[in-house]
């Protein structure tokens, strides 16, 4: 998410964010990292969870152009017309919308495709999408099963999708080089960080 931000920011010029699914606040956040390129940097959080939401407004919601709100991403109307959003956020201008870790917790019958069509079809041409997504393609079936498992005892349940599945969220959108690949690995410089598998896929694509 850093290295994805620090592109948006600084080579591709984007000066708002959306960051869907957002998670409790820890160091490292959207707003924090785009405005070590520009200060002026606008962001918006969205949770379904109201105590990151309850969170991120009394951590992160401490200067002007950071706002946080409860959304849920299966709901992209009500994040988009949502009043914070559009308080903060100019949908006529190029925008980045950073689903990090959040898609893989979107079971099939929720149809999550079509919600991140939803969401790009908002965005003014030259917006991005960034995505990482959990992957069981270099697991193996047992490892994947113990996965997905141990996920369903958590309060979000894990869908492990191929590189194929998660290449069809950019539908439509010119992927940004290297393109969709491990995230350990995407922008990383002359040292990428060692991976002997790919357990999160990540992409950025850029609406035309």
């Amino acid at each position: 998410m850093g290295r994805a931000v620090r592109f948006l920011a600084g080579e591709a010029g984007i000066g708002q964010f959306i960051d869907i699914g957002a998670g409790l606040p820890a160091p490292g956040n959207v707003h924090q990292v785009a405005r070590e390129l520009d200060p002026l940097a606008r962001v918006a959080y969205v949770d379904n969870d109201p105590v990151v939401v309850s969170h991120a407004r009394a951590l992160l919601c401490t200067a002007p152009g950071v706002c946080a709100f409860e959304g849920d991403l299966r709901d992209p109307p009500g994040i988009l017309n949502h009043p914070d959003l559009r308080a903060m956020i100019d949908l006529g201008v190029p925008v980045a919308i950073v689903l990090g870790a959040v898609l893989h917790h979107v079971p099939d019958e929720d149809s999550p495709h079509k919600l991140v069509g939803m969401l790009t079809a908002a965005m003014a041409p030259g917006s991005y999408l960034v995505i990482s997504h959990a992957t069981s393609e270099d697991m193996g079936a047992d490892a994947a099963r113990q996965v997905q498992e141990l996920y369903e005892q958590a309060s979000a349940p894990a869908v492990l999708r191929s590189r194929v599945e998660v290449a069809r969220f950019f539908e439509g959108l010119e992927l940004v080089p290297p393109g969709i690949g491990n995230v350990a690995a995407w922008r990383a410089g002359p040292r990428p960080a060692e991976s002997s598998r790919t357990i999160v896929l990540g992409g950025v694509g850029r609406t035309l």
